[in-house]
């Protein structure tokens, strides 16, 4: 079974950086795409980042787009998102989630992704 932990989330200053890691066990993760969700308090759940289990495709939401990246290391199975020039409103709790790479179409539907980790709080203020 596989196994995702999210790390690196915290309070940062808005226009600040944060780098966000998913560990995976159990199982070698480049058998797997990998998504980012996030959800703030009182909103549905968004996902706004995926990449396939190479890393050659990547897609992002638009409200992301031009500021985060993901990117992943299979020999370290960690999957990254790197989020630059941080808004109030990026203030969510961050999740990483999988699909087995046979299934993957590049999309960020939430029901698409049977792995999930456990989430990592990021908040942005001043």
């Amino acid at each position: 079974q596989l196994q995702l932990v999210e790390a690196g989330g915290g309070l940062v200053q808005p226009g600040g950086s944060l780098r966000l890691s998913c560990a995976a066990s159990g199982f070698p993760l480049n058998y797997y795409a990998v998504a980012w969700f996030r959800q703030a308090p009182g909103k549905e759940r968004e996902g706004i980042s995926c990449i396939d289990r190479s890393g050659g495709a990547t897609n992002y939401a638009y409200s992301v787009r031009g500021r985060f990246t993901i990117s992943r290391d299979n020999a370290k199975n960690t999957v990254y998102l790197h989020m630059n020039t941080l808004k109030p409103e990026d203030t969510a709790v961050y999740y990483c989630a999988a699909q087995p790479a046979y299934s993957y179409t590049g999309g960020l539907e939430t029901t698409k992704y049977k792995y999930w980790g456990q989430g990592t709080q990021v908040t942005v203020s001043s």
